[in-house]
This record gives C-alpha cells, sequence and structure tokens, in this order.
C-alpha cells in the first residue's frame, strides 16, 4: 500500500466571524496546490484514492488535483494519527490512499510511521509525504519514498 500525506496549501487568516473551516486558499496556496497537483499527476499512481478534510481550504487544495475525492469529517484539523490511519485503512488498503488534511495530525502520523512514534514533526503546507509499505523477510517495513514541497 502506498500512503500519500498532503498537507492542505497555504490559507487565508480567519476573520472576524469566520469559522475555522470556511478558510479559502490564498492565492500563493492556489499555486501551492496548482504545483503539488503537477507533480503528484507526474507520479501517475494508477488506483489512487483520496479522502479529504471537510475544511474548504483541504477541499480546494484537492480539487487542483482534478480527480475524484471524499470527504471525511474524521480527518478535520483536530484528527490524530490514529485517526487518520483508521480513514486510510493502513497497510491493509490496496493500491495508494491520499489523505488531504492538517497538521499536527499530519506530522505526528509521519512521525509514526517513520520512527514508531507520535511526534511534533512539520509538513510545509502544500508539502506531501509519500510513504509504502511492504513486507520483507517476513518483517513489515514502511519506506518513505518522496517528499516534495511546492
Amino acid at each position: 500500500m502506498d500512503l500519500i500525506l498532503w498537507r492542505h496549501a497555504e490559507a487565508e487568516a480567519a476573520g472576524p466571524g469566520m469559522a475555522d473551516s470556511a478558510r479559502n486558499l490564498t492565492a500563493k496556496g492556489r499555486k501551492q496546490a496548482k504545483q503539488m497537483a503537477q507533480w503528484l499527476l507526474a507520479q501517475r499512481l494508477p488506483k489512487l484514492s483520496i479522502i479529504v478534510s471537510p475544511t474548504k481550504r483541504s477541499i480546494q487544495t484537492a480539487e487542483a488535483l482534478g480527480r475524484p475525492y471524499t470527504v471525511h469529517r474524521k480527518i478535520g484539523p483536530d484528527a490524530g494519527a490514529a485517526d487518520l490511519l483508521a480513514a486510510a485503512n493502513w497497510p491493509d488498503e490496496s493500491g495508494a490512499v491520499m489523505l488531504v488534511a492538517h497538521m499536527p495530525g499530519l506530522g505526528r502520523l509521519a512521525a509514526l510511521l517513520l520512527s514508531g512514534t507520535e511526534g511534533e514533526w512539520t509538513i510545509k503546507k502544500g508539502g506531501v509525504w509519500w510513504f509504502s509499505n511492504r513486507v520483507r523477510h517476513d518483517e513489515t517495513q514502511t519506506i518513505l519514498r518522496a517528499v516534495a514541497n511546492p
């Protein structure tokens, strides 16, 4: 299984009375999302399931890819590593799963996958971390395939 973590691109600051979930991408954020979408499309992932946080900024980031996606309310801004793993069905899902979500959950998940312990790691706005899972010599391994930033 491949697991792709995509942090939403840069979003506007919340204005007075504006819900956090309603924040739009900035012009820079739209550019970041487009750049990363082009990179992701060049990877030619054949079977890709895209799961997106219900926030407007995450949906706008995912829409830059131009592929169908599913909004999953449990991977919103307060989601933890366990929530993200459950949504992706890691490591049992076939093909590739992309989660378009938020910090600190994505960073904590990246730390867990690579070190075995959740940590306060950072994924840049608009950044992508791509993991694979494999079995070698009867041992399950997690591999960091790529890190890409806009």
